[in-house]
């Protein structure tokens, strides 16, 4: 019953991920939005929700925020499928599990930021906002060496003063535009 569990566990966990990459139509993968940045309509600053381009490319992420039991599967999943995405880390998860971060970088994933403690932006301040930046950063940068510079609100939220904070961090503020919702 055990091993049934998980093969259903794993078959969910590709199936979610398939819808989810079916669902999106026309976006380019997170990593080649560095060219791109947040843009301005009326004087409401917005993050990066999708990208134009004539290439069929979709983009997949995950937020790191959760438990690890499914990493193994889940990079096992996307290895067997040759498919590459980002892992949005939250700051207290990379303490929590530094050997997942190490092998999701080793995969050859992109790796965001998520913040430091995971709150809600929309109430901080700029200079609070920078500190969960900087400091989920730093212990993504001590412990990889990679250099983030995509970053996923906690929430969605945002307003003006987080995307602000986030550009003058150096960050692309990144959304989804289809959720899945897939727990497992």
């Amino acid at each position: 019953m055990k091993k049934f569990t998980a093969i259903k566990k794993k078959a969910f966990i590709f199936t979610a991920t398939l819808v989810f990459a079916v669902c999106l139509l026309s976006i380019v993968r997170p990593a080649a939005v560095s060219v791109f940045s947040s843009f301005s309509q009326g004087e409401r600053k917005l993050p990066i929700y999708c990208v134009d381009t004539d290439e069929k490319k979709i983009a997949i992420s995950f937020d790191a925020a959760w438990g690890a039991d499914d990493t193994d599967t889940l990079l096992q999943i996307l290895a067997d499928n040759d498919v590459k995405t980002t892992f949005f880390m939250c700051g207290y998860w990379v303490d929590k599990y530094p050997d997942e971060v190490k092998k999701i970088a080793e995969a050859g994933h992109d790796l965001g930021n998520h913040s430091a403690t995971h709150p809600h932006m929309n109430s901080l301040s700029a200079e609070q906002i920078k500190k969960e930046l900087t400091d989920a950063h730093q212990k993504v940068l001590d412990l990889t060496g990679v250099e983030m510079n995509l970053f996923r609100p906690p929430f969605g939220e945002y307003n003006n003063t987080v995307v602000q904070s986030a550009n003058e961090c150096g960050y692309h503020v990144i959304q989804w535009d289809v959720e899945t919702n897939a727990t497992c």
